[in-house]
């Protein structure tokens, strides 16, 4: 019997805070997708790796970071254009619910400041400091955060994790790169389905943990255009992951972030997953990524 695995970029704002023009319905979501995806995790009883910026453990900050080796242009929308909206880049009560939430949540880390680890310009002394302030945040709060996952799954500076007590992180999807259409054609004609994917464990203890499917690539226009003809096709290709995991070995891995609840479908979608894993917890394991890490360690011993 395989399992199911969902995962969370939780980060409010700070997803967007390099982008020129960072897209108003997604940043404004990102507070109440949070507390909509944590109720319906609590609906249908399923626990879920909650990858946090760590940043959004202070209960107040000035945006200055002098201290940091990425330079305070980094920081600039926390002082400047959203200095009057702590809701976009703090919230040490979304995490506080999510600790005394009554599913057993993985609270794990999606960087500081989301600085993508593997860009080019990301030096070893900047992930350092991402993952040390990180730690230093998570340990004051009393989190044991195995878990980490990489923005935008930019994956780089991997041999550093551990020296901050990560034990797995979110690895790539390990498949060929096709577009959305051809993966939703093969839907259509009925043998299309996300990987089931294993984790693999480096000569130093830390586990990979690949992706199999990002829940929110279809959306908008051509999922009000498909709906009413076929359903949502990203909800076909979970529940036909599920039967997959039900029938052999593996880990179907999901993932989103609570800002791609930005409207009634999102939503939906969202439900109609957790729905799904929850008719099927007899047959498809519930776990998260923490849970991964230590099953596929034990293996080992």
């Amino acid at each position: 019997m395989g399992s199911v695995v969902l995962s969370v970029d939780a980060e409010l704002a700070w997803g967007f805070v390099d982008y020129d023009d960072p897209p108003s319905d997604r940043v404004e979501s990102g507070r109440e997708g949070w507390r909509t995806l944590r109720r319906l995790c609590e609906r249908y009883d399923v626990p879920a790796t909650w990858a946090v910026v760590a940043h959004l453990l202070h209960e107040d900050c000035d945006g200055r970071h002098a201290d940091h080796p990425i330079g305070p242009g980094w920081f600039a929308r926390e002082r400047d254009e959203w200095v009057d909206r702590p809701d976009l880049t703090r919230g040490p009560e979304l995490v506080e619910r999510l600790r005394t939430s009554p599913v057993d949540h993985d609270i794990g880390c999606h960087t500081y400041s989301h600085v993508e680890l593997g860009a080019p310009g990301t030096t070893r002394a900047m992930a350092a400091a991402e993952l040390e302030r990180s730690r230093a945040l998570m340990d004051e709060w009393g989190i044991d955060g195995r878990s980490f996952v990489f923005p935008r799954n930019n994956v780089g500076h991997v041999d550093l994790l551990p020296d901050y007590g990560f034990e797995v992180y979110r690895g790539r999807r390990p498949v060929e790169r096709r577009s959305l259409p051809a993966k939703l054609r093969t839907v259509a004609i009925g043998d299309g389905r996300p990987p089931l994917v294993r984790p693999t464990v480096d000569d130093g203890g830390l586990v990979t943990l690949p992706a199999s499917l990002f829940l929110y690539s279809f959306e908008g226009l051509p999922l009000r255009a498909s709906k009413p003809v076929v359903g949502d096709p990203v909800v076909e290709l979970v529940e036909r992951g599920l039967d997959a995991a039900a029938e052999g070995e593996g880990v179907l891995h999901l993932w989103l972030h609570p800002n791609n609840l930005v409207d009634d479908d999102a939503i939906e979608r969202i439900e109609a997953v957790l729905r799904a894993i929850d008719e099927r917890r007899d047959t498809v394991s519930v776990e998260t990524m923490a849970d991964v890490a230590t099953r596929r360690r034990q293996r080992l011993q």
